[in-house]
């Protein structure tokens, strides 16, 4: 028996559960598969970040197959026309893919086993992507959750299943060396550039970084995780969301890490790194349950938000900028508001933002500049390596108040006070924001009285009071 493994958001050789089943089932007689995209240019969905982690994590699954004697196949086009065409050109016996959470990816999926259907062949998907898929973790009634908090007791609830191992050597008589391949991709292929430095991709990258946070890190997270110039940051967002770290694996040493803690406090800490991790699953829930969210608000109260629109003004203190205008100096970190242009300059800069941060410019966007919160989803998508459709739009629409158990509208963070609390050193500001490095921390955490923080660094763009006015108006229409 001949099988297909068809890479998607795995690109790992570890506790890959259809790889694994795909070698035991065909006693490793496995065609391994990853099916480029063929768009050029812009993408709403992703950018040159997260498309150049992307290609170092599929070159590090190259060199780990070919190390056990087999040989990543490399094509370009539709996935289920160019599996098609593969199946015809090695008479496989079946397709395995794991299942991808997002619509998009799922709408691939039946097509390709609607194929595979017509061919006589199976094709068979794996959770591997999740711990617990969409209708595992269920109210009394059967109905997916709404909220997190009862979400997160029942998915606590179930079973957590251990990682498994690698897969073995590639039989000897098993050649894959005649089957056509391109070359391992490059961002040009997308059209694209290096916009950032990003963190190491790959699965071998991955370990380390696993190793690294469970060595101590996991210990001090709760205490410290919203602390963005702090060392705690697991890093692990890219590796979840291309696949370069198994969610079984993290989840375990979570277990084992909260189990082994000499205090009740790193325990906690634990616990408080595996309720991240439950988000993520619940985000990917909600996209499951509810795909409009992409497209609208989750909450019906808030669609049809008045958000400002090209040739409005906003009431700055220079007689106000167009909506366009705003939106660019967000995206370029010039708001004049330190711990905003921070966060924007780091994402700019390494395709990664820190989580609270994450919180601060988002509320920015849509509570202070009053613009859509769909423009900053878009952003984050092209600019982050560690993109991921549910979380981003679920990030996106809880600090907009619009989403699933989202902060109420009327919890606006103010950015000199988010300052004061989690960067009272100015640590994380001067790090990315250069021209405020000789500036005394305090003048981080109140608006300038009209004089600029630095000659070279703008005045805030806004008054925080009087748009947090503006913006419980509008959610109150």
């Amino acid at each position: 028996m001949t099988i297909i493994h068809w890479f998607r958001r795995d690109l790992r050789l570890t506790d890959n559960t259809s790889l694994n089943a795909a070698y035991r089932d065909s006693g490793g007689r496995v065609i391994p598969v990853y099916i480029r995209s063929c768009w050029r240019g812009r993408h709403r969905w992703t950018g040159a970040p997260r498309q150049e982690f992307l290609c170092g994590s599929l070159a590090e699954v190259a060199r780990g197959l070919d190390a056990l004697g087999g040989r990543l196949i490399l094509r370009a086009g539709r996935a289920d026309e160019e599996l098609e065409r593969l199946v015809t050109e090695t008479r496989a016996d079946a397709v395995y893919f794991n299942r991808d959470p997002d619509p998009f990816g799922r709408a691939m999926e039946t097509k390709v086993t609607e194929m595979a259907k017509r061919l006589g062949i199976r094709a068979i998907g794996f959770k591997d992507v999740v711990l617990h898929e969409r209708d595992e973790v269920l109210t009394a009634t059967g109905t997916p959750f709404r909220v997190f908090t009862p979400y997160s007791k029942g998915w606590l609830r179930l079973p957590h299943p251990d990682p498994d191992g690698a897969v073995g050597r590639w039989p000897a008589d098993f050649a894959l060396e005649h089957l056509s391949s391109l070359a391992l991709p490059t961002l040009g292929d997308w059209g694209l550039t290096e916009s950032a430095e990003i963190l190491p991709p790959g699965e071998p990258a991955a370990r380390r970084r696993l190793e690294a946070f469970f060595s101590g890190p996991i210990y001090r997270y709760g205490e410290l995780r919203d602390v963005p110039a702090s060392a705690v940051n697991s890093y692990f967002s890219a590796d979840l969301r291309h696949g370069t770290l198994s969610i079984r694996e993290v989840v375990k040493r979570c277990r084992e890490a909260a189990a082994s803690a000499r205090t009740a406090a790193a325990a906690k800490s634990a616990q408080t790194f595996l309720n991240e991790l439950i988000w993520r699953e619940f985000y990917m829930a909600v996209l499951w349950h509810w795909p409009e969210v992409l497209e609208h608000e989750f909450q019906p109260q808030f669609r049809g938000m008045t958000w400002l629109r090209p040739g409005e003004r906003l009431s700055a203190g220079n007689g106000g900028v167009s909506p366009d205008e705003a939106f660019q100096r967000w995206c370029d970190g010039t708001t004049g508001f330190p711990i905003v242009d921070a966060g924007m300059r780091q994402l700019s800069a390494m395709g990664f933002m820190h989580n609270r941060v994450r919180m601060i410019v988002a509320m920015f966007l849509t509570k202070d500049l009053h613009l859509d919160w769909r423009l900053g989803e878009q952003f984050f998508m092209q600019r982050l390596a560690d993109g991921d459709i549910a979380a981003n739009n679920g990030g996106w629409q809880w600090s907009a108040g619009t989403g699933a158990d989202a902060a109420p509208y009327f919890r606006i963070q103010n950015p000199w006070t988010q300052t004061a609390k989690f960067d009272p050193e100015g640590e994380y500001i001067k790090q990315w924001v250069p021209e405020l490095r000789e500036i005394p921390a305090e003048r981080f955490m109140k608006p300038p009285a009209g004089n600029r923080l630095a000659p070279s660094y703008p005045l805030p763009m806004v008054d925080h009071a009087q748009e947090r006015e503006v913006a419980l108006e509008m959610y109150r229409r």
